[in-house]
Protein backbone atom coordinates (compact mmCIF):
# COMPACT_ATOMS: atom_id res chain seq x y z
CA UNK A 1 0.00 0.00 0.00
CA UNK A 2 0.99 3.60 -0.82
CA UNK A 3 0.14 5.04 2.78
CA UNK A 4 0.87 4.44 6.08
CA UNK A 5 -0.84 2.66 8.89
CA UNK A 6 -0.23 4.80 12.22
CA UNK A 7 -0.44 3.36 15.73
CA UNK A 8 0.14 4.93 19.18
CA UNK A 9 -0.82 7.89 20.96
CA UNK A 10 -3.17 10.21 18.38
CA UNK A 11 -1.60 12.99 20.21
CA UNK A 12 2.31 12.36 19.04
CA UNK A 13 1.33 10.37 15.83
CA UNK A 14 -0.73 12.97 14.07
CA UNK A 15 0.83 16.26 14.71
CA UNK A 16 4.08 14.42 13.75
CA UNK A 17 2.74 13.25 10.49
CA UNK A 18 1.21 16.91 9.84
CA UNK A 19 4.32 18.93 10.30
CA UNK A 20 5.74 16.92 7.63
CA UNK A 21 2.80 18.07 5.03
CA UNK A 22 1.49 21.62 4.00
CA UNK A 23 -2.23 21.78 4.12
CA UNK A 24 -3.91 25.11 3.61
CA UNK A 25 -6.92 24.23 5.63
CA UNK A 26 -7.75 21.31 7.92
CA UNK A 27 -11.45 20.41 8.06
CA UNK A 28 -12.60 17.36 10.38
CA UNK A 29 -15.81 15.66 9.56
CA UNK A 30 -17.55 13.55 13.09
CA UNK A 31 -20.45 12.44 14.25
CA UNK A 32 -22.53 13.58 17.16
CA UNK A 33 -20.37 10.69 19.41
CA UNK A 34 -17.14 11.34 18.16
CA UNK A 35 -17.52 14.89 18.57
CA UNK A 36 -18.32 14.76 21.80
CA UNK A 37 -15.94 11.79 23.09
CA UNK A 38 -13.00 12.15 20.42
CA UNK A 39 -12.99 15.90 19.15
CA UNK A 40 -11.60 16.88 22.24
CA UNK A 41 -8.71 14.65 22.30
CA UNK A 42 -8.28 15.26 18.52
CA UNK A 43 -8.37 18.89 18.53
CA UNK A 44 -5.89 19.57 21.52
CA UNK A 45 -3.38 17.59 19.28
CA UNK A 46 -3.84 19.50 16.50
CA UNK A 47 -3.50 23.05 18.22
CA UNK A 48 -3.21 25.88 15.84
CA UNK A 49 -2.81 24.04 12.69
CA UNK A 50 -5.30 25.65 10.13
CA UNK A 51 -7.75 24.30 11.72
CA UNK A 52 -11.62 25.15 10.68
CA UNK A 53 -14.88 23.84 12.93
CA UNK A 54 -15.81 20.74 12.69
CA UNK A 55 -18.91 19.16 10.23
CA UNK A 56 -21.01 17.28 11.98
CA UNK A 57 -23.19 14.78 11.01
CA UNK A 58 -25.61 12.15 13.14
CA UNK A 59 -24.37 9.00 13.89
CA UNK A 60 -25.70 6.06 12.59
CA UNK A 61 -25.71 3.87 9.03
CA UNK A 62 -29.09 5.36 8.48
CA UNK A 63 -27.80 8.59 7.28
CA UNK A 64 -25.10 6.88 5.11
CA UNK A 65 -26.82 8.37 2.02
CA UNK A 66 -26.81 11.30 -0.55
CA UNK A 67 -28.53 13.38 1.28
CA UNK A 68 -25.83 13.73 4.06
CA UNK A 69 -23.29 13.94 1.27
CA UNK A 70 -25.06 16.93 -0.21
CA UNK A 71 -25.01 18.41 3.51
CA UNK A 72 -20.80 17.56 3.68
CA UNK A 73 -20.52 19.04 0.14
CA UNK A 74 -22.22 22.19 0.98
CA UNK A 75 -19.96 22.41 4.45
CA UNK A 76 -17.44 22.09 1.89
CA UNK A 77 -18.67 24.96 -0.15
CA UNK A 78 -18.94 27.14 2.91
CA UNK A 79 -15.35 26.49 3.92
CA UNK A 80 -14.09 27.30 0.32
CA UNK A 81 -12.13 24.39 0.50
CA UNK A 82 -9.50 23.85 -2.54
CA UNK A 83 -7.10 21.09 -3.57
CA UNK A 84 -4.63 21.71 -1.11
CA UNK A 85 -7.11 20.65 1.48
CA UNK A 86 -6.85 17.86 3.85
CA UNK A 87 -9.99 16.34 5.04
CA UNK A 88 -10.47 14.35 8.52
CA UNK A 89 -12.36 11.67 8.58
CA UNK A 90 -12.94 11.28 12.86
CA UNK A 91 -15.03 8.41 13.67
CA UNK A 92 -16.53 4.93 12.35
CA UNK A 93 -17.10 3.16 9.25
CA UNK A 94 -19.98 5.36 8.22
CA UNK A 95 -17.63 8.41 8.74
CA UNK A 96 -14.75 7.07 7.32
CA UNK A 97 -16.89 5.25 4.03
CA UNK A 98 -18.90 8.67 3.40
CA UNK A 99 -16.41 11.47 4.40
CA UNK A 100 -13.80 9.79 2.35
CA UNK A 101 -16.21 9.22 -1.01
CA UNK A 102 -16.82 12.99 -0.20
CA UNK A 103 -13.13 14.29 -0.24
CA UNK A 104 -12.75 11.53 -2.80
CA UNK A 105 -14.92 13.30 -4.96
CA UNK A 106 -14.65 16.90 -4.19
CA UNK A 107 -13.37 19.35 -7.23
CA UNK A 108 -11.97 15.87 -8.33
CA UNK A 109 -10.00 14.78 -4.62
CA UNK A 110 -8.49 16.66 -1.77
CA UNK A 111 -6.66 14.19 0.28
CA UNK A 112 -8.41 12.74 3.43
CA UNK A 113 -6.69 10.91 6.56
CA UNK A 114 -8.81 8.47 8.28
CA UNK A 115 -9.10 8.56 12.45
CA UNK A 116 -10.97 5.07 13.09
CA UNK A 117 -12.27 5.78 16.78
CA UNK A 118 -14.71 2.21 16.54
CA UNK A 119 -13.41 -1.32 17.10
CA UNK A 120 -14.77 -1.78 13.48
CA UNK A 121 -13.00 0.88 11.58
CA UNK A 122 -9.48 0.28 12.93
CA UNK A 123 -9.65 -3.40 11.85
CA UNK A 124 -11.74 -3.17 8.44
CA UNK A 125 -13.37 -0.56 7.12
CA UNK A 126 -10.85 2.27 6.83
CA UNK A 127 -8.37 0.20 5.09
CA UNK A 128 -8.40 -0.62 1.64
CA UNK A 129 -9.48 2.84 -0.16
CA UNK A 130 -13.12 1.32 -0.43
CA UNK A 131 -15.35 4.37 0.09
CA UNK A 132 -18.93 4.71 -0.60
CA UNK A 133 -22.65 5.24 0.73
CA UNK A 134 -25.81 2.98 0.76
CA UNK A 135 -28.40 3.97 -2.07
CA UNK A 136 -32.48 2.88 -2.03
CA UNK A 137 -31.54 1.07 1.16
CA UNK A 138 -29.09 -1.27 -0.40
CA UNK A 139 -25.50 -1.18 1.39
CA UNK A 140 -22.43 0.42 -0.33
CA UNK A 141 -24.12 0.51 -3.77
CA UNK A 142 -22.83 4.17 -4.67
CA UNK A 143 -18.88 4.45 -4.30
CA UNK A 144 -15.08 4.72 -5.73
CA UNK A 145 -11.64 3.03 -4.68
CA UNK A 146 -9.42 5.90 -3.62
CA UNK A 147 -6.59 5.34 -0.31
CA UNK A 148 -6.31 8.01 2.49
CA UNK A 149 -3.29 9.78 2.73
CA UNK A 150 -2.51 7.96 5.83
CA UNK A 151 -4.56 5.88 8.86
CA UNK A 152 -4.22 6.58 12.31
CA UNK A 153 -5.01 4.44 14.94
CA UNK A 154 -5.20 4.77 18.40
CA UNK A 155 -6.57 1.74 20.98
CA UNK A 156 -7.10 4.34 23.51
CA UNK A 157 -10.37 5.54 21.86
CA UNK A 158 -11.68 2.16 22.21
CA UNK A 159 -12.79 3.59 25.89
CA UNK A 160 -15.56 5.58 24.40
CA UNK A 161 -17.42 2.66 22.80
CA UNK A 162 -20.69 0.92 24.34
CA UNK A 163 -20.18 -2.41 24.65
CA UNK A 164 -22.53 -3.18 22.10
CA UNK A 165 -20.35 -1.06 19.49
CA UNK A 166 -17.20 -2.67 20.86
CA UNK A 167 -18.88 -6.17 20.12
CA UNK A 168 -19.98 -5.21 16.47
CA UNK A 169 -16.41 -4.67 15.49
CA UNK A 170 -14.96 -7.65 17.07
CA UNK A 171 -17.06 -9.70 14.65
CA UNK A 172 -14.63 -8.10 12.00
CA UNK A 173 -11.76 -9.36 14.57
CA UNK A 174 -12.94 -12.84 14.13
CA UNK A 175 -12.95 -12.52 10.54
CA UNK A 176 -10.06 -11.86 9.66
CA UNK A 177 -8.47 -14.26 12.07
CA UNK A 178 -10.29 -16.85 10.66
CA UNK A 179 -8.95 -16.07 6.75
CA UNK A 180 -5.46 -15.81 7.82
CA UNK A 181 -4.38 -15.40 11.30
CA UNK A 182 -4.06 -18.40 13.55
CA UNK A 183 -2.64 -17.56 16.16
CA UNK A 184 -5.29 -14.89 17.01
CA UNK A 185 -8.19 -17.02 16.27
CA UNK A 186 -6.32 -19.67 18.62
CA UNK A 187 -6.27 -16.25 21.37
CA UNK A 188 -10.10 -15.69 20.61
CA UNK A 189 -11.11 -19.45 20.64
CA UNK A 190 -8.93 -19.70 24.13
CA UNK A 191 -10.73 -16.28 25.57
CA UNK A 192 -14.34 -18.12 24.62
CA UNK A 193 -13.62 -21.60 26.29
CA UNK A 194 -12.63 -18.88 29.55
CA UNK A 195 -15.69 -17.39 28.96
CA UNK A 196 -14.22 -13.93 29.09
CA UNK A 197 -16.86 -11.12 28.32
CA UNK A 198 -15.80 -8.66 25.76
CA UNK A 199 -14.98 -5.01 27.26
CA UNK A 200 -11.65 -2.63 26.55
CA UNK A 201 -9.68 -4.67 29.75
CA UNK A 202 -10.57 -8.06 27.97
CA UNK A 203 -7.59 -8.23 25.93
CA UNK A 204 -4.12 -6.95 24.52
CA UNK A 205 -6.09 -4.54 22.13
CA UNK A 206 -3.05 -2.71 20.51
CA UNK A 207 -1.93 -6.46 19.82
CA UNK A 208 -5.38 -7.65 19.03
CA UNK A 209 -5.15 -4.59 16.60
CA UNK A 210 -1.75 -5.45 15.16
CA UNK A 211 -2.50 -9.16 13.98
CA UNK A 212 -6.47 -8.16 12.62
CA UNK A 213 -5.07 -5.28 10.29
CA UNK A 214 -2.08 -6.78 9.42
CA UNK A 215 -5.06 -9.85 8.02
CA UNK A 216 -6.66 -6.90 6.12
CA UNK A 217 -3.31 -5.22 4.82
CA UNK A 218 -2.21 -8.36 3.46
CA UNK A 219 -5.50 -9.06 1.17
CA UNK A 220 -5.89 -5.62 0.06
CA UNK A 221 -2.35 -5.18 -0.95
CA UNK A 222 -2.87 -7.93 -3.19
CA UNK A 223 -5.81 -7.67 -4.61
CA UNK A 224 -6.19 -3.48 -4.26
CA UNK A 225 -9.75 -3.66 -6.53
CA UNK A 226 -11.40 -6.59 -5.09
CA UNK A 227 -11.02 -9.02 -8.27
CA UNK A 228 -9.83 -12.40 -6.41
CA UNK A 229 -8.69 -12.69 -2.97
CA UNK A 230 -10.41 -9.68 -1.70
CA UNK A 231 -13.49 -11.03 -1.98
CA UNK A 232 -12.62 -13.37 1.22
CA UNK A 233 -13.04 -10.19 3.20
CA UNK A 234 -16.73 -10.40 2.30
CA UNK A 235 -16.79 -13.69 4.30
CA UNK A 236 -20.34 -13.21 6.28
CA UNK A 237 -21.58 -10.36 4.47
CA UNK A 238 -23.48 -11.75 1.68
CA UNK A 239 -25.96 -13.05 4.33
CA UNK A 240 -25.39 -10.35 6.90
CA UNK A 241 -25.47 -6.74 3.95
CA UNK A 242 -28.83 -8.41 3.77
CA UNK A 243 -30.27 -8.56 7.08
CA UNK A 244 -28.69 -5.29 8.52
CA UNK A 245 -30.21 -3.81 5.08
CA UNK A 246 -33.51 -5.25 6.42
CA UNK A 247 -33.77 -4.83 9.46
CA UNK A 248 -32.19 -0.79 9.13
CA UNK A 249 -35.68 0.88 9.06
CA UNK A 250 -37.32 -1.36 11.80
CA UNK A 251 -37.66 -1.07 15.88
CA UNK A 252 -34.92 -3.15 16.31
CA UNK A 253 -31.94 -3.00 13.87
CA UNK A 254 -28.51 -5.20 13.95
CA UNK A 255 -25.66 -3.30 14.39
CA UNK A 256 -23.12 -4.63 11.01
CA UNK A 257 -21.34 -6.81 13.18
CA UNK A 258 -23.95 -8.65 14.71
CA UNK A 259 -25.14 -9.14 11.27
CA UNK A 260 -21.83 -10.22 9.82
CA UNK A 261 -21.54 -12.35 12.75
CA UNK A 262 -25.13 -14.09 11.67
CA UNK A 263 -23.82 -14.16 8.23
CA UNK A 264 -20.38 -16.04 9.13
CA UNK A 265 -22.67 -18.63 10.80
CA UNK A 266 -25.22 -19.35 8.20
CA UNK A 267 -22.09 -18.82 5.14
CA UNK A 268 -20.09 -21.47 7.08
CA UNK A 269 -22.58 -23.91 7.91
CA UNK A 270 -23.80 -23.75 3.95
CA UNK A 271 -20.31 -24.58 2.54
CA UNK A 272 -18.63 -26.15 5.60
CA UNK A 273 -21.54 -28.91 6.37
CA UNK A 274 -20.79 -30.52 9.94
CA UNK A 275 -16.96 -30.76 11.28
CA UNK A 276 -14.88 -29.09 13.82
CA UNK A 277 -13.90 -26.21 12.24
CA UNK A 278 -17.79 -25.38 12.13
CA UNK A 279 -17.75 -26.33 15.69
CA UNK A 280 -15.50 -23.65 16.70
CA UNK A 281 -16.94 -20.86 14.56
CA UNK A 282 -20.19 -21.77 16.25
CA UNK A 283 -18.53 -21.94 19.75
CA UNK A 284 -17.13 -18.64 19.14
CA UNK A 285 -19.88 -16.67 17.38
CA UNK A 286 -22.65 -17.92 19.99
CA UNK A 287 -20.78 -17.08 23.03
CA UNK A 288 -19.98 -13.10 22.19
CA UNK A 289 -23.54 -12.62 19.55
CA UNK A 290 -27.04 -12.49 20.72
CA UNK A 291 -29.56 -14.84 19.14
CA UNK A 292 -31.72 -13.60 16.45
CA UNK A 293 -34.32 -15.23 14.50
CA UNK A 294 -35.54 -13.89 11.06
CA UNK A 295 -39.09 -13.38 10.10
CA UNK A 296 -40.42 -16.55 8.04
CA UNK A 297 -41.79 -14.16 5.56
CA UNK A 298 -38.71 -12.05 5.22
CA UNK A 299 -37.06 -14.68 1.98
CA UNK A 300 -38.32 -12.67 -0.32
CA UNK A 301 -37.03 -9.55 0.29
CA UNK A 302 -33.87 -11.18 2.03
CA UNK A 303 -33.39 -12.16 -1.70
CA UNK A 304 -34.04 -9.12 -3.68
CA UNK A 305 -30.92 -7.59 -1.73
CA UNK A 306 -28.85 -10.39 -1.84
CA UNK A 307 -29.15 -10.03 -5.60
CA UNK A 308 -27.38 -6.47 -5.54
CA UNK A 309 -24.37 -8.28 -3.65
CA UNK A 310 -20.93 -7.27 -5.42
CA UNK A 311 -19.60 -10.26 -5.19
CA UNK A 312 -22.31 -11.61 -7.63
CA UNK A 313 -21.53 -12.63 -11.72
CA UNK A 314 -24.50 -13.24 -13.97
CA UNK A 315 -27.06 -13.14 -11.34
CA UNK A 316 -25.97 -15.70 -9.35
CA UNK A 317 -25.54 -14.96 -5.51
CA UNK A 318 -22.50 -16.12 -4.31
CA UNK A 319 -21.23 -17.00 -0.62
CA UNK A 320 -17.32 -16.91 0.07
CA UNK A 321 -15.85 -18.65 3.23
CA UNK A 322 -12.29 -18.58 4.25
CA UNK A 323 -10.71 -21.69 2.74
CA UNK A 324 -8.68 -24.56 5.29
CA UNK A 325 -5.27 -22.61 4.42
CA UNK A 326 -4.31 -18.75 5.59
CA UNK A 327 -5.46 -16.79 2.76
CA UNK A 328 -7.53 -18.99 0.58
CA UNK A 329 -11.42 -18.94 0.14
CA UNK A 330 -14.07 -21.47 -0.93
CA UNK A 331 -16.98 -19.94 -3.04
CA UNK A 332 -20.22 -21.22 -3.32
CA UNK A 333 -23.53 -19.74 -5.46
CA UNK A 334 -26.46 -20.50 -3.71
CA UNK A 335 -30.42 -20.52 -5.11
CA UNK A 336 -32.86 -18.96 -3.84
CA UNK A 337 -35.06 -22.07 -3.28
CA UNK A 338 -32.28 -23.04 -0.50
CA UNK A 339 -32.64 -19.25 1.23
CA UNK A 340 -35.29 -20.84 3.63
CA UNK A 341 -32.69 -23.39 4.76
CA UNK A 342 -29.68 -20.98 4.97
CA UNK A 343 -32.03 -18.46 7.30
CA UNK A 344 -33.14 -21.93 9.52
CA UNK A 345 -29.53 -22.90 10.29
CA UNK A 346 -28.03 -19.55 10.36
CA UNK A 347 -30.22 -18.08 13.24
CA UNK A 348 -27.00 -17.15 16.17
CA UNK A 349 -28.35 -19.42 19.06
Amino acid sequence: MDYPIVSGDISQTFPEWLRTHEYRQILTISDENTLRHCWPTFSAALGDAGLLPPVTIPAGELHKNLHTCQYLWQAMLDAQLDRKALVINLGGGVIGDMGGFCAATWKRGVDFVQVPTTLLSMTDAAIGGKLGIDFQNIKNTIGVFQNPAAIFTDAAFLKTLPARELLSGFAEVIKHALIGAPDLWNTILAATEQHQHLNYHTFNWPALLEASIAVKVRVVTEDPFEKGLRMVLNYGHTLGHAVESYLLHTTDPMTHGEAVAWGMVAESEWVYGEGERLKAIKKVVRHYFPERHMPENATEALWHLMLQDKKNSHGRVRIVVPGHTAFSMEIQEIEKHALEEVFNIGNVQ
